[in-house]
Order: C-alpha cells, then sequence, then structure tokens
C-alpha cells in the first residue's frame, strides 16, 4: 500500500506556496550589510534599489566607514567644523565627495568617488604672483572651464613669477602636483570655446621652471617649454609621500621664468592640483 501511494503520487511544483520560495528579502539584513561592505560605492547605492533589506542595509555606518579615508575625523572636523561622531558614515561619505571650498573660497577639496583618494585644487587668486593687480600684465577673467569660474590672463611680462603654499592632513598615500595652464585667451563665443592666440609669444626661448618643497624634507623640481597653444595642460611638477594622516604637511610650490632677456605672454594660469598619484 504504501509502495502504491508513493508511485502513484506526482507532487504539482507549480501549487509549492510562494513564501516557501526564499527571495532576495528573505536574506537577513545583517548578512547583506556584509555583502555590500565588500562593493565599491556605485554598486552599493544600485544594489540599494533592489528592496528594503538592501536599502536598510546600505545604511549600516561599517558599510561605509570602510571608503572612508582613515583620517576622516580630522577632515569632517576642518571641512565641516563638525564632529563625526554626529554625522551617519554614508553623509560624510557624500559630503566630503561633494568639492567643498576652504581657506577663503581660494582652495578646494573633494575625495574620488571610486578610490576614496583626496584632491586639492588651488587657485591663482591663493598665490603670490608677481604683478596680478597690474593690468599692463595680467587681466582677470571669467570662464566656465576653471573650477573656480575665473582665470588669471598674462598679456605680457619680463618677469614670471608665481609661488604659494598649504597645509592639510592628507591621508596617507603618494600624492602628484601639476600646474594647470592653457596658452591662448580662452573664451567662449556664442556658447563655443574659443581661443585667440594673437598675445602667445617667448615660451619657446626658455623652459619654465616648476618645484615644490614639503616640511618633511621631500621636494621635485620640473622645467616645461610651454607648447601645445589652444588646450588646457596640467604639468606635472612632480610627487610626494604623505606618511602620517593626522599631521598636517605643509607644502610650498612655485612657477618661474625670471630669464629677462625676452618678454613672454599670452598665458592662462588656473590652479595647482594635488592629486592621488595614478599608477601606471
Amino acid at each position: 500500500m504504501g509502495g502504491g501511494f508513493s508511485s502513484g503520487f506526482t507532487p504539482n511544483l507549480n501549487h509549492i506556496p510562494s513564501k516557501l520560495s526564499p527571495g532576495l528579502a528573505d536574506i537577513p539584513e545583517s548578512c547583506v550589510a556584509l555583502l555590500l561592505s565588500h562593493l565599491d560605492p556605485p554598486q552599493i547605492c544600485k544594489l540599494a534599489s533592489l528592496n528594503r533589506v538592501f536599502r536598510r542595509a546600505s545604511l549600516a555606518d561599517f558599510v561605509w566607514e570602510s571608503k572612508l579615508p582613515e583620517n576622516y575625523p580630522t577632515l569632517v572636523h576642518k571641512l565641516f567644523d563638525q564632529s563625526s561622531q554626529s554625522l551617519a558614515k554614508k553623509d560624510i561619505y557624500a559630503r566630503l565627495c561633494r568639492p567643498t571650498r576652504f581657506d577663503g573660497g581660494s582652495k578646494e577639496v573633494w575625495m574620488e568617488k571610486g578610490s576614496g583618494g583626496i584632491c586639492i585644487a588651488i587657485s591663482w587668486k591663493g598665490m603670490k604672483i608677481t604683478g596680478i593687480n597690474d593690468r599692463r600684465y595680467w587681466t582677470h577673467i571669467p570662464s566656465d572651464e576653471s573650477r573656480f569660474h575665473k582665470i588669471a590672463y598674462l598679456q605680457q611680462i619680463w618677469w614670471l613669477e608665481v609661488e604659494g603654499n598649504i597645509e592639510f592632513e592628507f591621508p596617507k598615500g603618494t600624492y602628484s602636483v601639476f600646474f594647470r595652464l592653457h596658452l591662448g585667451r580662452a573664451t567662449r563665443k556664442l556658447g563655443r570655446a574659443v581661443c585667440n592666440l594673437d598675445q602667445v609669444h617667448g615660451w619657446n626661448v626658455k623652459p619654465v621652471r616648476f618645484q615644490f618643497s614639503t616640511s618633511n624634507d621631500q621636494q621635485a623640481v620640473s622645467q616645461y617649454y610651454l607648447s601645445e597653444p589652444g588646450k588646457w595642460v596640467d604639468f606635472h611638477v612632480g610627487d610626494f609621500v604623505a606618511e602620517s594622516c593626522n599631521s598636517p604637511l605643509k607644502i610650498k610650490f612655485s612657477m618661474t621664468q625670471i630669464d629677462c632677456t625676452h618678454q613672454k605672454g599670452g598665458l592662462c594660469l588656473d590652479s595647482l592640483l594635488i592629486m592621488p598619484r595614478k599608477e601606471g
């Protein structure tokens, strides 16, 4: 009898109650959060839209703390004048990714979404520039190609000297320093980018000297003949290593062409950039 019942019974799988079929919503929230902690931020945000379990799990502090710079409490206090204890880690991540001005608006810092590296841009307004307020030499022109919406344009000069400094708590790592320059007067006409090269001269005679030094005795020097008119170029000065994330590192930098045997002009100066070094 038992054998006849077994051989004659065929279960109907189509009528198994749905609650017996596990789905994504049945995964424990703590397991989902652990999974998300191993993904990068764009993937976390994408999976958070799946359902309520994933959305709640994506808010867990430990998921986002691993994406933050190790000295994020110091950065939060410096940039937002708040304690990191008063903010959720996801909110800290989002705020650090947004460009934030400091030092009177002459400097801007942001975090790369993918790598979590800290980047800084220093406007020409935060630098000491020979003759910057003399309109015979320099003019200040608006530009939507600058993070700071205005650039310094050098018409002509004999003695070019630009210098500045920054003190910042850089997370541990290696950073590259660049001057962002453009040969030719960059403007827009009828919504299109145009470049006037009439005043470009003197940059092929002698190279421009770029250099920086740090408070922990690192330094770099590079020289370039300025070329490639009509486009923005990031001139690499050199690299430095930040070794202590909670101690401020001071960097002094300069750009000079002080050979007075010839004039030079037609140069746009935007900013100095400090970026995590790209490998390869």
